[in-house]
């Protein structure tokens, strides 16, 4: 008698029902997946994923209150074993990056005609990361030739998010306004960012800056 294989669980998070329920229809065709919840916004997703701890959450990345980057790093705080599946219309590369730093295993867009969602949650699942084919990330944002940010650039990140002058970040950290100065420099070349509009623009997508 051949085994069933095996079944894996998927949290939808949209703010669109309508979304919901045609990503749901997408899945709910295929027998070795199964979705176990759904939820309209960040925070509802991230209690989603503590009760239900599913396989794959498949999340939008504008969601309200909480982008995807700050919702996925909270997720996987929570639930290290899920693995999250960005579906968005966003082709910003910075919000791509945002999402895969925060730790998303896959990005897609929404706009594709021949969305292969479900091999997709499967890749994820398995471990494979996934980026959409329309989205190329330069050397310089690509996973390879970045590096992850160091506890004190974060630090300096977030500040920056928020507006903070050089100086104004010195004052806080106790270093000097130079240091600072250093530390954005780093951080921009290690993004791959050329403008500090922009770095606000990543540190929001990544949930380093509250929208509220």
């Amino acid at each position: 008698m051949p085994l069933k294989p095996r079944v894996t669980t998927v949290l939808l998070v949209d703010d669109h029902a309508l979304v919901r329920r045609a990503l749901r229809r997408l899945l709910e065709d295929e027998p070795d997946l199964c979705v176990v919840g759904e939820a309209s916004d960040g925070d509802e997703a991230v209690r989603a994923a503590k009760r239900l701890r599913p396989d794959v959450v498949v999340m939008d990345f504008g969601l309200p209150r909480m982008m995807g980057g700050a919702a996925t790093r909270r997720i996987l705080e929570a639930v290290a074993d899920t693995a999250v599946l960005i579906l968005s219309m966003h082709s910003d590369l910075l919000y791509v990056r945002a999402a895969l730093d925060a730790g998303a295993r896959g990005y897609l867009l929404k706009s594709a005609t021949d969305l292969k969602l479900a091999e997709a949650v499967r890749d994820v699942a398995a471990g494979r990361e996934v980026l959409d084919s329309r989205i190329v990330l330069p050397s310089a944002m690509s996973g390879a030739a970045t590096r992850p940010l160091t506890p004190r650039e974060l630090e300096v990140l977030r500040l920056i998010g928020r507006g903070k002058s050089n100086r104004q970040i010195a004052a806080l950290l106790g270093i000097a306004a130079n240091t600072v100065g250093v530390h954005r420099s780093n951080i921009l070349q290690a993004l791959g960012i050329r403008t500090t509009a922009r770095l606000v623009l990543y540190a929001i997508g990544r949930g380093l800056v509250s929208l509220t």
